[in-house]
């Protein structure tokens, strides 16, 4: 198998037994102690109990298909290595979590964070993935996840304000309380008993490790001192709205009891997310965009692309009161549709999630649509989105709003248009806009998958994450990986004076 430099949101078939994930970075003075640790999740994105989490207090898995082998140093470099035996794995376990956590300060203070694959057989890399950070405690760096009786890695690169504590309870740990005198002395973003970044594993029992490279801690790992340079405070939460309590959105009670529980679940998980990320309270524009291409015609006819439309309108309810959602489709050429309103939104799904029009070749004539419905043949069905990210670009500029914009961009690939995406991207650095890309299954997303890493702007403003099928990623799951890069923006735009208060 090559080796292969991943970006986050891309994968790779994982063909090896057994495989060791290497975490890599500077180590120094001033550094903070990084630990990695992993946890093995069912089908419901969740641990079957606190057994199911490795780390350095509980390093082997009852199975024995997991183990956390412990930490080296060498040449001014450590490794915290994870072996996951994919052989040994139990049929329930679907997905292997990496994780990462801080001791005494935020990732942003680490250089050179790396997360190798390698075969634990031969050694060979199979994957690197280059990883970057700002105020976050804990840290997802990929997954194993099983797909079809294969194995596959994925980057991920996804950050957690609220510590190791935050990401495991995410996904199902039971973690020990902070001790009082911690609790009543500090209050952060993510919540009045957080101390920044505090990593609390849980009390697991553990059975002892072997020869650890470095001593043994107790199950409550000790709070530790707040970064020296603390990031500006979200803008705080209004007095009757509790930081994690999700808005009230006009129009929803008009929705079918169904579709409103949803929505109304789907608003809390929202609201977690942003508050795991530091994000409590925050106002946006949310800004839809979906890929009418010809090889979408599959993800409309089975509702999946309807589906995203729905949860995607838990974040416009979320982050927007006002109830309200721009859109936009595009293939050949883009086509605005109307805004999305909450209360009316069985509606529009019907009349502008486009399933009969969304033939390969889209032959015929325009017959029985809706005055408001966009006729899907002048759309086409290439890929130009330089040309909906241009058209995006212009209303926020002719509609400008005290809050910023956060596109939702989705699309199943096929981007070949690279240099004038880059361009229209590199240009909006400038403009309050944070564009939000997810790859729906697929290949080929281009520059996007390298966004993250192209040098020469200010501020990232680019996100891009991909899953295989995103109809089987739990709500909390596609929450986070939506949001997590969103807080850091708003944070370092403000800094830049692209954001104005």
């Amino acid at each position: 198998m090559t080796a292969r430099s991943m970006s986050k949101g891309s994968n790779l078939p994982v063909d090896a037994r057994a495989v060791r994930a290497e975490l890599t970075w500077a180590a120094g003075a001033g550094v903070p102690d990084i630990d990695g640790s992993a946890l093995l999740l069912t089908g419901s994105g969740r641990v079957r109990d606190d057994g199911d989490f490795v780390f350095y207090n509980q390093p082997r898995h009852t199975s024995g298909a997991v183990t956390h082998l412990g930490k080296r140093s060498a040449a001014g470099a450590a490794t915290d290595t994870v072996e996951v035996d994919l052989s040994r794995l139990e049929p329930a376990v679907e997905r292997v979590v990496l994780c990462a956590s801080s001791d005494g300060g935020t990732f942003g203070q680490v250089q050179g964070l790396v997360l190798r694959l390698l075969d634990a057989g031969t050694g060979a890399e199979i994957a690197r993935f280059d990883m970057v950070a700002g105020t976050e405690t804990a840290f997802i760096g990929g997954e194993l996840y099983r797909r079809q009786g294969k194995w596959k890695f994925r980057a991920v690169g996804q950050g957690y304000a609220s510590g190791l504590a935050g990401l495991a309870t995410d996904f199902g740990i039971t973690v020990d309380d902070a001790p009082p005198a911690a609790a009543d002395s500090t209050t952060t973003a993510a919540g009045p008993s957080a101390a920044p970044g505090a990593t609390t594993p849980p009390a697991a029992s553990a059975a002892p490790p072997a020869a650890p490279a470095t001593p043994p801690r107790s199950p409550v790992a000790p709070t530790v001192s707040a970064p020296a340079s603390p990031a500006p405070v979200p803008p705080a939460v209004p007095p009757s709205v509790p930081p994690s309590a999700p808005r009230l959105t006009k129009g929803e009670e008009r929705l079918p009891v169904d579709m409103r529980k949803r929505l109304s679940l789907r608003k809390e998980q929202v609201a977690v997310s942003l508050r795991k990320h530091g994000a409590a309270g925050v106002t946006a524009r949310v800004v839809l965009v979906l890929d009418a291409s010809g090889s979408m015609s599959f993800l409309y006819s089975k509702g999946v692309v309807a589906d995203v439309v729905e949860r995607m309108a838990a974040v416009a309810a979320q982050l927007d009161d006002d109830g309200e959602m721009q859109a936009w489709t595009f293939a050949s050429h883009p086509a605005r549709l109307p805004d999305l309103l909450l209360g009316e939104l069985p509606e529009w799904l019907r009349l502008h999630v486009r399933v009969g029009e969304m033939s390969l070749f889209r032959r015929g004539r325009k017959r029985g649509l809706d005055p408001s419905q966009v006729d899907m043949r002048e759309v086409g069905i290439q890929n130009e989105e330089q040309k909906v990210i241009a058209e995006v670009r212009s209303f926020v500029r002719n509609s400008p709003s005290a809050a910023p914009t956060l596109v939702l961009f989705f699309s199943d690939g096929g981007v070949y248009r690279n240099a004038e995406i880059e361009r229209e991207l590199r240009e909006a650095v400038e403009e309050p806009i944070f564009w939000q890309f997810v790859g729906l299954g697929r290949s080929n997303y281009g520059v996007l998958e390298r966004f993250d890493t192209l040098p020469g702007r200010r501020v990232d403003n680019v996100g891009f994450f991909a899953v295989d099928d995103i109809g089987t990623v739990p709500d909390p799951e596609l929450y986070d990986r939506l949001l997590s890069e969103f807080p850091q923006w708003i944070t370092a735009a403000g800094r830049a004076g692209i954001l104005r208060s």
